[in-house]
């Protein structure tokens, strides 16, 4: 798998559970529609059905996707949220993606 479709796929990945979590946290915390939990549901769904489409172990993949999700939910406490990020977030993210990379994009070994 090309490098823009593994990111992208692990991007997607991210904001399907960040998605399938938020909803729920909206329904319960702030009051909103019980019906939020229906959305949230697919969303998860997407999300475990999204981590098949990876090509590595589910180990790797785990490791892997974890970068991706520190970046997508700063990005989501920036956009959504609407909180300015630090040079500390930006930092943190750029080192977690480094992560990503280094176990995503390894050479492929024989055994």
């Amino acid at each position: 798998m090309d490098i823009l479709k593994l990111t992208g796929l692990f991007a997607l990945t991210a904001l399907t559970e960040i998605v399938g979590c938020y909803l729920p946290w909206l329904a319960l915390k702030q009051g909103k529609t019980m019906w939020l939990l229906v959305p949230a549901a697919a969303s998860l769904a997407l999300f475990a059905w999204l981590l098949t489409l990876h090509p590595s172990a589910a180990g790797r993949t785990y490791a892997a996707y974890g970068g991706m999700y520190i970046a997508v939910a700063l990005l989501w406490l920036r956009f959504v949220d609407g909180i300015a990020l630090s040079r500390w977030d930006m930092a943190g993210a750029a080192l977690a993606l480094g992560g990503m990379a280094v176990i995503a994009l390894q050479p492929a070994t024989s055994g």
